[in-house]
């Protein structure tokens, strides 16, 4: 069988991860490390025994012709660095959301056709222990038919939740009930319908947002209904989801799995919570049988293992670049839903970021820039809205 050249395109936190899981896989090699700081690739050098470490990601691949480059770097780089690897023929494993709008991902899928290229958008919890447990539950038919999913989020400010741990959420429930068909939102800033005004560009890369508080209501393909809450609350909590059916509740409490953490599933065998009724019982989480999940992640494994899988198969990672698409369009369409005050139907025909055009109908350009460091952000954006004195 193959074993697959990997090569590391970005050593911080989430480098690490992709790093760790592709060396304990059986069936990859970790061939190459780039980063622009020296310190961060030499210490994943040292730590998984990779000599070639380089500052230019065309010498790595030229130099190590790997057959998977992965790209965790920050969402506004992702657009720039898959064309440049799906150029040199490489597929690509790139970290969520897979670019800051549409324009941007379909250049990158059109990209990787050209080349025949595959791509996978590190969506680790789409292939994770959780949906693994989820999924079996609801092959046994514990909860009867699936009805409604519901979630919120991390308490970032909204349009940044929705950008950030909203790209995990959203992939998880069309896991679960299929294709988006249309969304409805609502956008609340400083506790007033957001404006054009309130467009705005985000920390950490995310690209530009809107709302403090966003209520969306998404319809899925298999006829199941979904809510999805990101609202910037006092204090970052745990996101949720939870599956309603006719005959019993599911939730998700960890959207990645995490070996000494909380329950990462729940399971309610009544369709509704009462006090004197039946209790959340654990799930056992359902984890990979080849790896020790002390040495790594089982969720980055299972992430993967299902790209090496898929390349032996000829066929599409489950978070392919299709799904990573579809998941920007969502949160596109959520923002367009918000700005326009009416249902948006998918897929969308205009493919410009609705909240620059937005801006631009109404007279103003695009949001001005901000600091990168979300806490350092969070003053200015309050101070913009006039809670701090300058």
């Amino acid at each position: 069988m193959k074993t697959y050249r990997v090569a590391i395109l970005g050593c911080r936190g989430r480098g690490r991860a992709a790093a760790t899981s592709y060396h304990y896989h059986p069936r990859a090699e970790l061939v190459g490390l780039c980063d622009l700081l020296p310190e961060r690739y030499d210490e994943l050098g040292e730590m998984f025994g990779v000599d070639a470490r380089y500052d230019d990601a065309e010498r790595m691949i030229r130099e190590t012709a790997p057959d998977i480059v992965a790209i965790p770097t920050g969402t506004e780089s992702h657009h720039g660095l898959a064309m440049l690897v799906l150029e040199h023929g490489v597929h690509i494993d790139i970290e969520k959301p897979l670019c800051v709008d549409l324009e941007e991902a379909d250049e990158v899928l059109e990209k990787a056709r050209e080349k025949g290229c595959r791509v996978a958008v590190h969506h680790q919890g789409r292939t994770g222990v959780v949906m693994h447990t989820i999924r079996k539950a609801l092959e046994e038919g514990r909860i009867g038919e699936l009805q409604h999913i519901h979630g919120y989020g991390k308490g970032y400010y909204g349009g940044l939740d929705l950008m950030n741990i909203g790209t995990h959420m959203i992939n998880t429930y069309l896991g679960i009930g299929g294709n988006c068909r249309s969304v409805s939102a609502t956008a609340v800033t400083n506790g007033h319908p957001a404006s054009p005004e309130d467009v705005v560009t985000a920390p950490v890369g995310m690209g530009t947002i809107m709302g403090e508080r966003l209520t969306s209501v998404l319809q899925l393909e298999n006829g199941v209904s979904a809510t999805l809450l990101n609202h910037r609350y006092p204090e970052l909590v745990n996101p949720m989801i939870e599956l309603c059916g006719s005959e019993g509740r599911l939730m998700i409490e960890q959207l990645v799995y995490h070996l000494h953490g909380q329950p990462c599933a729940m399971y309610l065998p009544a369709r509704y919570y009462e006090t004197a009724g039946p209790e959340w019982v654990e799930l056992d989480p359902i984890l990979p049988h080849d790896v020790d999940p002390e040495l790594c992640n089982a969720d980055d494994y299972l992430f993967a293992d299902e790209f090496v899988r898929a390349l032996d198969e000829g066929r599409d990672h489950e978070c392919s670049g299709e799904v990573g698409r579809h998941v920007v369009e969502i949160m596109m369409g959520i923002f367009e839903s918000a700005a326009y005050s009416r249902v948006v139907e998918l897929p969308l025909q205009d493919r410009r970021h609705p909240l620059r055009r937005w801006r631009r109908e109404n007279g103003l350009g695009d949001p001005p820039p901000v600091p990168r460091d979300r806490p350092e952000w969070l003053v200015e954006e309050d101070r913009r809205l006039g809670r701090l004195v300058a």
